[in-house]
């Protein structure tokens, strides 16, 4: 009987075969050229998958993902994915994709003990925090949970704008352009909710004039 870590192994060996019978220079170019357009930042939700969902293919975006789709100032692994796509990929957008009905997010609302998750969690609840009254008033839970999930996408785009990696590119290159995505789990369809051009404007208390 086939475990299913090596059915895995099994599934890749078929794809890679499928993909030289299809493209005999497939694995040619990927490894010798990375230039993907695109940083997507997304939630590490296994029925999320960046490449599926827009029908990209291998090379043609640089994927980080984590609990909720954050834009931590303090998360190193963040922040040099961030620089290594800004400044050496070039990539000429960043996407930051949540998705409804995310977990995460869900027990942010709550006050339940999760552990060292908490610490991860309590940016998320900062988040509600901002945006609870109008939050409070919606009846639903469902619709609650995904309303905080918008406000908390669009949250990381003002976050990735307040740092010196973009601000320094779009002062210089007038790129990358910033896009806030929810991803439905319901019916397959991304619903863009904000977006944020090069130069857009934020709060000067967040502005670097050094750059």
């Amino acid at each position: 009987m086939i475990s299913t870590y090596e059915k895995l192994l099994l599934e890749n060996k078929a794809w890679a075969i499928e993909q030289v019978q299809i493209d005999p220079e497939f694995f040619s170019r990927l490894s010798h050229v990375q230039t993907p357009e695109f940083l997507w930042i997304g939630c590490s939700d296994s029925r999320v998958p960046a490449d599926k969902i827009t029908g990209t293919q291998p090379g043609e975006i640089f994927v980080h993902r984590n609990i909720a789709n954050m834009v931590v100032h303090t998360d190193i692994n963040l922040l040099s994915v961030l620089e290594y796509a800004v400044e050496i990929l070039k990539v000429k957008h960043i996407i930051v994709c949540g998705h409804y009905g995310c977990g995460g997010v869900k027990a942010a609302m709550g006050n339940h003990s999760l552990g060292i998750i908490n610490k991860w969690l309590r940016n998320i609840k900062d988040v509600y925090r901002i945006h609870r009254e109008e939050i409070d008033k919606i009846d639903n839970e469902e619709m609650r949970t995904n309303k905080l999930i918008e406000f908390n996408v669009a949250e990381q785009i003002m976050n990735l704008a307040k740092t010196s990696i973009v601000q320094k590119a779009w002062k210089h290159d007038q790129r990358p352009h910033l896009h806030g995505w929810v991803y439905g789990l319901n019916d397959g369809i991304i619903k863009p909710v904000c977006e944020m051009e090069p130069g857009s404007h934020i709060d000067p208390l967040y502005e670097y004039d050094n750059l």
